[in-house]
């Protein structure tokens, strides 16, 4: 028996229950992890408000780290005892143990503590999709990120920094500014009292960004576009203040704006290209070029009062829950 987060229907934090599951014994071509960290993600909050649907009752959580306790047949490269992490997959991270598919367990080096990798799976992940992939940056282009004090944001700062990019950050306070500089941000915007299209011509001499990488949505998609250069991009990777709605014919008035909405699922198959990924991802870190570790911990049992802190935009950097 094993304690896990599960809920019955969508709502606020308040439907978040700590409750006993039965783990069970690892399938072909599964694993069972015993967790030591699990991260918390904004997406776990559209799941459990329902934005995302999901079949309930259900978990929550979409990544975590831990040990391999037992294997099932025919898994040949995941062994007891193993060190891994994780980011794709059925939701229900939020749980002290579960069974995955042991496909998409990815091995941690040594040289990276748990603590360290519960924030680097979905985040660090994520800043490699985003930089690497979907508008593969190649050193000296200045860049618009908004939330860049957020768990992926300081993440972002310190890649942009290691390849010689410019990031112009946006922040909600100054506090916030100070830590995103402090990461490697370049220029802050600090949104409760800068104008963003303003400050990004005066930063680029009238001339806007290539790319604004766009986790806010909606409160920020005229702006994002309006700091653009003509045939710029917007990479909109998040909708926390609301889903966006692009008419096609104001892309073309703003300068013939590209437009992707793109989902980490698409960009990390097959397993060889996701282990790829995650050995670039750690040899920065490694290296020292990124550092990352949480800002706030929460009991599991207190995963409720951890989606409060981060709906109220109370949090910086990264939040784990500890079962």
């Amino acid at each position: 028996m094993s304690k896990a987060i599960r809920f019955y229907e969508t709502g606020g934090p308040e439907v978040l229950k700590f409750e006993d599951v039965e783990v069970g014994e690892p399938g072909p071509g599964e694993a069972r992890v015993r967790h030591t960290y699990i991260a918390l993600n904004f997406i776990d909050i559209y799941f459990r408000t329902g934005r995302y649907p999901l079949a309930l009752p259900n978990g929550l959580g979409s990544d975590a780290v831990g040990v391999v306790e037992a294997v099932g047949s025919g898994v040949t490269d995941i062994r007891v005892g193993d060190r891994v992490g994780y980011l794709i997959g059925p939701q229900g991270a939020y749980a002290q143990a579960r069974v995955m598919p042991a496909a998409v367990l990815i091995p941690l080096p040594d040289g990276i503590s748990d603590r360290t990798a519960a924030t680097l799976m979905m985040k660090g992940m994520t800043a490699q999709y985003l930089f690497r992939q979907v508008y593969p940056l190649q050193g000296g282009e200045t860049i618009l990120y908004h939330a860049a004090a957020g768990g992926v944001g300081l993440i972002a700062c310190q890649w942009a920094r290691a390849m010689g990019v410019t990031m112009i950050g946006t922040v909600s306070t100054d506090e916030k500014a100070a830590i995103a500089k402090a990461n490697g941000c370049a220029h802050t915007i600090v949104t409760s009292r800068e104008n963003i299209v303003q400050r990004v011509k005066e930063i680029t001499d009238g001339k806007g960004v290539p790319v604004v990488y766009d986790s806010v949505g909606k409160d920020t998609l005229e702006a994002s576009l309006d700091c653009l250069q003509p045939r710029g991009s917007l990479i909109s990777n998040g909708t926390s203040s609301g889903a966006v709605i692009v008419d096609s014919q104001m892309l073309a008035v703003k300068g013939s704006i590209w437009f992707t909405r793109p989902a980490m699922m698409h960009y990390i198959q097959p397993r060889a290209h996701m282990l790829d990924m995650a050995k670039e991802l750690f040899g920065h870190v490694l290296a020292g070029r990124i550092a990352s570790e949480p800002q706030q911990t929460f009991a599991l049992a207190d995963a409720a009062d951890a989606h409060r802190a981060l709906e109220s935009r109370k949090t910086v950097g990264a939040t784990v829950l500890v079962p």
